[in-house]
Formats: structure tokens, sequence, C-alpha cells
């Protein structure tokens, strides 16, 4: 049985991926996982994931929160070079 690490080391996510969508989302981190796992499968999957991370990005330079901001940019940036197909 793959471990939940087994699983986004096979889809190439971070924790941090996991945890933006799930922040974002309002879920579990395991389910939040098992959904991007999924996702990154598909180029409307990566699409969703890079606006999501967009859309936390944006919302926090709103709401003024410099440092959340650049940690997402930070994560974002990862994704993009992990997931180029939608870039």
């Amino acid at each position: 049985m793959l471990s939940l690490r087994d699983c986004l080391d096979y889809c190439d996510l971070t924790e941090d991926d996991v945890d933006l969508l799930a922040e974002h989302e309002h879920l579990p981190h395991d389910v939040a996982a098992h959904i991007a796992c999924g996702l990154v499968q598909t180029s409307s999957g990566v699409l969703l994931i890079d606006h999501v991370m967009e859309d936390m990005i944006e919302q926090a330079r709103t709401g003024g929160q410099v440092a959340k901001a650049e940690h997402v940019l930070h994560v974002y940036a990862r994704f993009k070079a992990a997931h180029p197909l939608a870039h």
C-alpha cells in the first residue's frame, strides 16, 4: 500500500502544495492530497491548482499578509516548474 508521501512523490507535489489546496478549499489535508494527486494528472487539473494558488496570492496581498503572499509565491513557482504543462 502506498503512503501519502509516496503518492505526493509520485505526483511531484509538496506538502506546501497540498496545504494551500486544503486551506483554500477548506478540506482535510489527506483529502486535499488525494484530490491534488488526481488533478495533476490532467492539464485542466493543473490549471485548477494554478488558479487556486493565484487566488491565494491575491487574497494574501489584499489582506496585507505580505509574508503569506511571499510564501505562496515561492510554492507557486516550484509548482509551475514541476508542472509546466499549463504554463
